[in-house]
């Protein structure tokens, strides 16, 4: 594949001339906690199953941090979650079944509001925070037995269950994120390809306000905008398949064996972009032939982020 800009490198793996494209998307950041760090991790598990892509998934979900019990509203361990989905009212459909199915039913969990009331990208209407039911809907379950209680302007719900109380917050604040931050890794096999996304997730993860919502942070089936068969909206990537080389016009480099994509999505254009340097500086090294992103030749996505400006910034 060639490429007119005079190549940037890390080490020894070519960082091409291309633009991440991404999409403006609503959030939520949900703050759980729990008795311990065993009953955490079944929460975030389920919540976040499931969350790759809203391509055919209800919202992307992921791990922002995990937050030391001094963080947290109720002084116990816990995480804060980022949600995104194409408007409030995905998000409003999403996250309050998500959260009733998936951290209700585990032991000993809460849940809090975790947005920064004071930031500038909060979602307004008639001069107010747009909020999204949550405990508001919830509540429901607990039969006419649940209680609520406003504290400091922030309304609670406790809703009876078999080991004690769920305590939940009422609505969360709905802010304007972006998803579909990338970087695509093509390296000269598979192992080494799995070790640069390992270096690029755990970089990512030290960035706050960003998520990696695909599995392990790794998409494997990177897509493109269409099909052949009626009815799909997205097919695979054909040009990022090495088996395909020869029959399609490739996007990989000589020698390259796998490629991987890494998604970001983030709560600004600046979380996004410095997710994606880390990712960039990261990955780079052994085995990895070069770093592209993914784009639409610039046609979908209102926010593109250039590999090389990332690095020189």
């Amino acid at each position: 594949m060639e490429h007119d800009a005079p190549p940037v490198q890390i080490a020894d793996t070519q960082i091409l001339d291309t633009f991440a494209e991404a999409f403006g998307m609503r959030y939520v950041r949900p703050i759980v906690t729990a008795h311990d760090e065993y009953w955490l991790d079944a929460a975030l598990a389920e919540f976040t199953g499931y969350s790759s892509s809203v391509i055919a998934c209800d919202a992307e979900t992921g791990l922002e941090r995990r937050l030391s019990p001094e963080e947290t509203p109720d002084g116990r361990v816990g995480a804060a979650l980022l949600a995104f989905a194409f408007s409030t009212d995905g998000l409003a459909k999403a996250v309050p079944n998500r959260v009733g199915q998936c951290v209700m039913t585990c032991p000993t969990t809460a849940v809090f509001d975790g947005a920064d009331l004071a930031a500038d990208n909060l979602v307004e209407k008639n001069g107010r925070p747009r909020r999204i039911p949550l405990g508001k809907q919830i509540r429901y379950f607990g039969d006419g037995f649940q209680k609520s209680k406003q504290i400091a302007g922030r309304r609670y719900w406790r809703i009876p269950v078999m080991d004690g109380e769920f305590l939940i917050e009422e609505s969360l604040a709905v802010a304007n994120g972006i998803a579909g931050g990338n970087i695509i890794l093509q390296a000269s096999s598979v192992e080494a390809a799995l070790a640069a996304a390992r270096r690029a997730t755990e970089a990512i993860a030290t960035v706050p306000g960003t998520i990696t919502p695909f599995p392990g942070g790794v998409a494997r089936s990177g897509s493109k905008v269409g099909s052949r068969y009626k009815g799909l909206v997205a097919s695979t990537s054909d040009g990022y398949c090495p088996t395909l080389i020869g029959r399609v016009e490739t996007q990989l480099v000589d020698g390259c064996r796998a490629a991987l994509e890494i998604v970001i999505d983030g709560v600004s254009e600046t979380a996004v972009a410095d997710a994606m340097r880390a990712a960039l500086r990261a990955a780079a090294g052994d085995g990895v032939l070069a770093i592209g992103a993914g784009n639409y030749g610039g046609k979908l996505g209102k926010y593109h982020f250039k590999l090389h400006e990332l690095l020189a910034s």
